[in-house]
């Protein structure tokens, strides 16, 4: 069996890193040299984000030699440029997790999602990566009477499985975000914040210390099986594993085409201001952590360590930092708090998450000795993380029922997936629509 990048896409995985608030301030990457020759590993690994990097840490704390074959640098995509909120759960609340999969399967994945903050912390702080991290929760806020109707009923999963979140009324509201537009919201303290390039990076490095090889600057451009192992090649090298591990999340390509037609890639875009005044930063978010609001089209913030207000939500399906294609985060950022009028913004970026047809991420053993996850809809950095540790057990030899994620090994291609960015345009539009008219 071969799979193969298609020439048009190889030169499009190579580009540097794009700009960004966090390609400024994020601390420096580790040495990750091309690949340069042959080589065996155990485990060979396609994708330097979140996903693969904690992979390879993991096994590597294992003692099982890993390689991971990033084409550019680590955190290169959504891991390096998302709004660095570390979030607890999947986009499906709790009651209906467990409806879809059984309370066995379903109320480990519960606990696995909402405990996924608790492993991004624990790795930052047992490695000491330097990545701003905050653990000041994640605010989940409503402003229109459907979507409190829905807070409240989350509230009430939540309370029936003794999570430690509050309930909040439109005062409480006021006083943490510095607006009185939401209605209602709860906040779950396990949530926070990080530099999402720089824990990438710090991924990387302490995947290095722990014994494995991170080479950047690597495209795989084809992987087949011989004679029982995976050759896994690229422009300068070969590596040659027992087993092979996918985790290109939205930036999937042609290696194995239908695993890229699993998802549907969607920009989401950051706009980040110059460090605001000291009584503003006391009163958008005073108590740190992150924010998101219940809506048809989903818009996020927190305020960084440099008092930075880094405004993110939906934006054109395609690459740019044009300041124009992100007016309307300003708008609502100057809708919020009106004394940000005469701000100044200073970065604009955007970046590729993974959206899957049913909001769940997805482990999938497509072929003998490969492995793959995927999709995480908008809960990367904790349920990222979290993936590449499941992927490490799966490799060590963990039976599938105990992965704590549905394993699927009939890859399920999206329909008329050639359609995905006039469709989600469309949906970005209606939802913004709905929004506004209050639907």
């Amino acid at each position: 069996m071969t799979v193969s990048r298609p020439d048009s896409r190889f030169g499009m995985q190579t580009r540097p890193l794009p700009p960004s608030l966090y390609a400024e301030t994020a601390a420096p990457a580790p040495d990750m040299p091309p690949l340069d020759g042959s080589r065996r590993a155990s485990v060979a690994i396609v994708g330097g984000g979140f996903t693969g990097l904690s992979a390879a840490l993991h096994l590597a704390e294992a003692g099982v030699e890993a390689v991971v074959l990033e084409a550019s640098t680590a955190g290169w995509g959504a891991s390096g440029r998302n709004g660095g909120q570390v979030n607890p759960g999947l986009i499906h609340d709790p009651d209906t997790v467990e409806r879809d999969f059984g309370p066995d399967l379903g109320g480990r994945m519960i606990a696995r999602s909402y405990g996924a903050p608790d492993v991004v912390f624990a790795l930052i702080e047992r490695h000491g990566i330097a990545c701003e991290a905050r653990r000041g929760g994640t605010h989940r806020v409503a402003f229109d009477r459907r979507s409190a109707a829905g807070i409240a009923a989350l509230v009430s999963q939540y309370r029936r499985r003794a999570m430690p979140v509050e309930h909040l009324g439109p005062e409480a509201l006021a006083a943490r975000t510095g607006t009185d537009r939401y209605r209602a919201g709860l906040v779950d303290p396990r949530g926070g914040t990080v530099n999402p390039l720089g824990y990438a990076r710090g991924l990387a490095r302490a995947a290095q210390k722990a014994g494995a090889a991170v080479h950047g600057g690597t495209p795989v451009t084809a992987a087949r099986r011989d004679g029982g192992l995976w050759r896994v090649e690229t422009e300068r090298g070969t590596v040659t594993a027992e087993r092979l591990v996918l985790a290109t999340n939205a930036y999937s390509d042609g290696l194995w085409p239908k695993l890229r037609r699993t998802v549907v890639p969607v920009y989401s875009a950051v706009a980040a201001s110059e460090p605001l005044p000291a009584d503003l930063v006391a009163r958008i978010l005073p108590t740190g952590g992150g924010l998101y609001e219940m809506g048809h089209d989903t818009v996020y913030y927190r305020v960084d360590s440099a008092g930075r207000l880094l405004m993110g939500g939906r934006g054109p399906q395609r690459d740019t930092s044009d300041p124009a294609d992100y007016r309307h985060l300003v708008a609502y950022a100057e809708r919020l708090w009106p004394a940000l009028s005469g701000v100044r913004w200073t970065h604009f970026w955007n970046g590729q998450l993974a959206i899957t047809p049913d909001h769940y991420p997805h482990f999938h053993e497509p072929a003998e000795g490969v492995f793959a996850a995927l999709g995480y809809n908008g809960r990367g950095i904790a349920m990222a993380t979290v993936a590449g540790y499941l992927l490490a057990r799966r490799v060590l030899g963990d039976p599938a029922e105990a992965i704590d994620l549905p394993v699927t090994r009939a890859l399920k291609p999206i329909p008329f997936h050639g359609l995905w960015r006039p469709a989600v345009e469309a949906r970005m539009l209606y939802g913004r629509l709905r929004d506004v008219l209050g639907l």
